[in-house]
C-alpha cells in the first residue's frame, strides 16, 4: 500500500476523525473507501450503458394506461 499526504484545515480533520471514531472506523479507512468509489464511478456508468444497449431489443408493445401497468 502506498502512502500519500494531504493538506486540510486542522479543525476539519479533527471533526472527520471524531466522526470516523463514532462509526468505529478510521479516517484512513474512510478515505480508502471513498477513493475506491471515486475511481470506479465511471465503471458503473459504462456498465449501465452496456446494459441499456444489450436490452435495446426489448419492445413493450405500446403505451399502457396506469390501470394496465398496475394489473397483477
Amino acid at each position: 500500500m502506498k502512502n500519500i499526504t494531504f493538506s486540510a484545515d486542522e479543525k476539519l480533520i479533527e471533526k472527520a476523525r471524531l466522526k470516523a471514531a463514532k462509526e468505529k472506523t478510521t479516517l484512513n479507512q474512510q478515505f480508502r473507501d471513498w477513493l475506491k468509489r471515486y475511481a470506479s464511478e465511471n465503471d458503473y456508468r459504462k456498465e449501465f450503458e452496456q446494459l441499456m444497449e444489450d436490452l435495446s431489443y426489448v419492445n413493450s408493445g405500446g403505451k399502457f394506461t396506469r390501470d394496465e401497468m398496475n394489473e397483477r
